[in-house]
């Protein structure tokens, strides 16, 4: 699943594949937005690295799923 993280004053967004579902992802954003004000956002990719974002600095995030790209030449003659 393809996540991206908007921080803010920042240009770019981060964007994380993870194996997590959905719903996975979903919680750790809400148990991070009930922690108090010194509360973080983690999430760990699918290579192991750990991405930490502080909940304060949060602008938006995005959820999708992995779209299959297609393989091959099929649109050319």
């Amino acid at each position: 699943m393809e996540v991206k993280i908007g921080v803010r004053s920042v240009h770019r967004e981060l964007v994380v594949e993870t194996d997590l579902s959905a719903e996975q992802v979903e919680e750790e954003i809400r148990n991070a937005l009930a922690a108090d004000r010194g509360g973080v956002f983690a999430i760990t990719d699918v290579k192991g690295r750990r991405v930490v974002v502080p909940v304060a600095a949060l602008g938006f995030i995005e959820l999708g799923e992995d779209e299959s790209r297609p393989v091959g030449f099929g649109g050319t003659l």
